[in-house]
């Protein structure tokens, strides 16, 4: 079966070889869409055959995905983040399987995430199912900023997993709480109402749900580091939407 990898990529140097190699045991065709590497990314992904398109600006994390597919070889594609790695079982699935006799135009498959060496499937860190295998000419990325996923029209589930090397350590964890500041934007332009509550409401109900309902108090110190991370997450993205709007930048 012809596969295309897709990657975006900012400064992957620490991950983009493995990452790559890893896609090329089932792909034949990959590209990157860069958006403005300064530390040797873009060289060493043509030096492991892949095609790399630079985009800068950044366009979004839809966008910037989606710009990618029209130079994809094959109907078929495979999204990974570039601190993502095939499992075994999903590299024999693509070996044995013909994704056209599906009948569906997107392949959901699972994920482990681990923070530095350590898997945890509490949290919310597993089962984590993610939308990464499809057929793009059927499917496309949502247009959003951040945490975009592939809409399609039929799915269906397969019991296979890619490794996530979520976050290097707690404090890289906390770093990634960046992406309350993009999501807060889409917020603050959706025209939703927003009440000055809703920030601690929110962040307060994404640490229960984490700590408790995803039992992250069965992880020890990860558990409740990143039960405290998403919540913090949640209420900065509520908090800078409610911002935005008071400065007019929204």
């Amino acid at each position: 079966m012809a596969i295309s990898g897709l990657v975006i990529t900012l400064n992957e140097a620490h991950n983009i070889i493995d990452c790559l190699r890893s896609l090329k045991e089932v792909c034949d065709d990959i590209v990157v869409v860069d958006s403005g590497s300064t530390d040797g990314t873009i060289a060493l992904a043509e030096a492991e055959g892949a095609i790399v398109i630079v985009q800068k600006p950044f366009l979004g994390d839809g966008p910037q995905r989606s710009l990618g597919l029209g130079s994809c070889r094959h109907d078929w594609v495979l999204n990974l983040d570039a601190d993502e790695r095939l499992e075994p079982d999903f590299v024999a699935y693509l070996k044995q399987t013909n994704l056209d006799a599906l009948g569906v135009d997107l392949v959901e498959t699972r994920r482990r995430n681990y923070i530095g060496d350590r898997f945890t499937p509490f949290a919310g860190q597993y089962p984590d199912y993610v939308k990464r295998l499809f057929n793009r000419r059927r499917a496309d990325f949502t247009p959003v900023v951040a945490h975009t996923y592939v809409k399609a029209a039929s799915a269906t589930r397969a019991n296979i997993h890619i490794t996530h090397y979520s976050y290097r350590n707690y404090p890289d964890m906390v770093a990634k709480c960046k992406y309350a500041e993009w999501l807060s934007v889409g917020l603050a332009k959706s025209g939703k109402r927003l009440y000055p509550w809703e920030p601690a409401m929110h962040g307060g109900w994404a640490f229960f749900r984490h700590y408790v309902i995803k039992l992250g108090f069965l992880a020890g110190l990860d558990g409740l580091t990143l039960s405290i991370c998403k919540g913090v997450g949640s209420y900065l993205k509520y908090a800078h939407a409610i911002e935005l709007r008071r400065s007019g930048k929204a």
